[in-house]
């Protein structure tokens, strides 16, 4: 086995646990998440999915900001999981559109990136569920099933199948997120 399966395996394994964790509003979950995403990030680069190397590292990133936030704001006492309106997440989406638009552009005319307009949907639209997350909002799971679902393709035709795998558990878990805080909230 070569050093980059071997980090995808670990990489994998502590992103699972990012989200398990997520899902049971643990705020450890961020730490597993940046570890998880920093391997990432050099596996995917390796793979020449530009995109999503910088999804992995806005990751790490929004890791440190979730962690922030769920620390300071107390996970279980007065910071709840919220509901948006249409409106909120039209302009999310709106975001996300606009967002990969601008990367899918970028990728495809400046670098030897493979799908890059894939990869710039996957990547935005997970950037922009990201920030739902760490805000607790509801309809961040429902972005999340579909960027998993898309992301298992992608990975798939990258022959990165510890990842494809890892999304195929992801959307399985998406959708089981999303239920468990939606009863949560009632």
């Amino acid at each position: 086995m070569d050093i980059y399966k071997a980090i995808e395996i670990i990489s994998v394994l502590f992103n699972l646990l990012y989200v398990i964790l997520m899902m049971r509003e643990n705020i450890w979950c961020w730490i597993c998440g940046i570890v998880g995403s920093a391997m990432a990030a050099f596996v995917v680069f390796h793979n020449h999915l530009y995109s999503e190397t910088i999804l992995y590292l806005f990751y790490v990133a929004i890791g440190v900001y979730g962690w922030y936030v769920w620390h300071t704001k107390g996970v279980e006492k007065e910071f709840k999981i919220v509901k948006w309106g249409l409106r909120s997440n039209l302009i999310a989406f709106i975001i996300g559109l606009a967002g990969s638009a601008m990367f899918g552009y970028f990728f495809s005319q400046n670098t030897d990136a493979d799908y890059p307009w894939v990869d710039a949907h996957t990547t935005v639209f997970a950037f922009v569920a990201s920030y739902m997350q760490a805000h607790k909002v509801l309809s961040s799971w429902l972005f999340w099933i579909i960027i998993n679902g898309v992301t298992v393709w992608l990975y798939g035709m990258k022959g990165l199948d510890f990842y494809s795998l890892q999304m195929v558990v992801y959307f399985g878990l998406s959708v089981w997120g999303y239920i468990e805080w939606r009863n949560k909230m009632q």
